[in-house]
């Protein structure tokens, strides 16, 4: 059996690089690319931070998501351009559409990533890095930008492999690559390790991702729990995730909201994750569907997006399981820290249900239909807008 191969392309600098395309386009007679300067929003209306900043801007020593006025300091010259999110969707399809032409196993990750699974493929493309570096070049001539590609056998390490130096570059992280080209990076640099995760790996003195590779699990089990085989898989490179598309509207429902100012404060959070809750299990409802999985979705002052999950006994439409299953994943993962964006997903959808048995074993109903009070209490919301009439029950949100 051929061994998987998977190719991630990462989009170098998205926000900055397109903004240049379109201000080239328009007649600017300097690639910002080349010059100090960076992407940022509006002071007066809270967005006055740096979205993206071009290689010389980031020499002045200017870093994502910091105040234009530290910037400015930092560097007296340096040029601001507003983003254009209309025009950065616009490079994002271009960008994925032309992807499509290599595989139909494709996994949009993000406006400017992408999956693509090249498995058994052999007899089309004899050459898989020469298929990279035809991707990437051919990318570059076409729309004007510059992409990584990672080759690997899985997700992770390709993924690993796109993220090492940039920009317009190939690289490889095959199985037997692991040990030299991953093991000595700084654990930090291992996909889908945080912040919280690294700083506690080093406190117990696991610096590098080759450290934590060959770790005790034990040990891990101690800090990490039901997280510590995860963390010492992606040590050794080891992942079975497929890729698959997620961009079904069948397969999810889910609201975010940017907030208007940063917020640490818990109750507050909480006030938004209800309204955020009633939302996404009316429209659940309207669609005559029922949810497995219940997330909340964060990101943070420092734009660093996470989430927590979990998977339901019995399948739900019920706004009150669903938002008390909200809330314990609020106290199990919220960090205490400023969340710039947060927000609610129900998942894994399916059309009926067998049981309706809550995460905290709530009594209630066991058919198949929604309860008359529920699209009682729908059809007012719907009509008068949303939070109009709220259960009791659901009044004490965390009680």
């Amino acid at each position: 059996m051929d061994k998987r191969i998977i190719f991630h392309i990462d989009v170098n600098n998205a926000f900055l690089s397109w903004s240049a395309i379109k201000l080239l386009k328009e007649g600017y007679k300097i690639d910002i690319r080349k010059i100090p300067s960076i992407i940022g929003g509006d002071e007066t209306k809270r967005r006055g931070i740096v979205l993206a900043k071009s290689p010389i801007a980031k020499k002045y020593g200017i870093k994502t998501a910091e105040t234009l006025y530290s910037a400015r300091k930092k560097c007296p010259n340096l040029k601001i351009f507003s983003p254009d999110y209309n025009w950065y969707y616009e490079q994002s399809r271009l960008f994925h559409d032309y992807l499509k032409n290599y595989s139909p196993n494709i996994l949009k990750y993000s406006v400017d990533e992408a999956f693509i699974d090249l498995t058994g493929t052999k007899y089309i493309y004899d050459d898989y890095i020469k298929l990279a570096y035809k991707i990437k070049d051919d990318i570059k001539n076409k729309f004007g930008f510059t992409v990584n590609v990672g080759v690997a056998n899985n997700m992770l390490c390709a993924k690993m492999a796109s993220d090492f130096e940039k920009p317009d570059k190939v690289h490889t992280l095959f199985e037997d690559e692991i040990k030299n080209k991953m093991w000595p990076l700084p654990i930090e640099d291992l996909f889908m390790v945080g912040k919280s995760s690294s700083k506690i790996l080093r406190s117990i003195g696991i610096n590098t991702i080759g450290e934590l590779a060959n770790s005790n699990i034990r040990t891990l089990n101690k800090h990490f729990k039901n997280q510590a085989q995860f963390l010492l898989d992606s040590a050794n490179g080891i992942d079975y995730t497929k890729v698959e598309k997620r961009d079904s509207k069948s397969e999810s429902i889910s609201t975010t909201e940017t907030l208007i100012k940063d917020i640490s404060d818990k109750e507050e959070l909480k006030d938004i994750l209800f309204r955020q809750t009633d939302d996404v299990a009316r429209q659940l409802r309207s669609k005559n569907k029922y949810c497995n999985v219940v997330a909340i979705i964060y990101k943070n002052s420092a734009f660093e997006s996470y989430s927590k999950q979990v998977k339901l006994e019995n399948a739900t439409n019920d706004t009150n399981i669903i938002y008390k299953t909200v809330i314990h994943l609020l106290d199990i993962s919220f960090r205490g820290e400023p969340i710039r964006l947060i927000g609610v997903r129900l998942a894994d959808l399916s059309s009926d249900r067998v049981e309706q048995i809550s995460l905290f074993d709530e009594e209630v109903k066991k058919d198949n239909t929604t309860s008359d009070f529920q699209k009682i209490v729908d059809s007012l919301n719907n009509r008068f807008g949303s939070n109009s009439v709220i259960p009791a029950a659901m009044k004490k949100k965390d009680n």
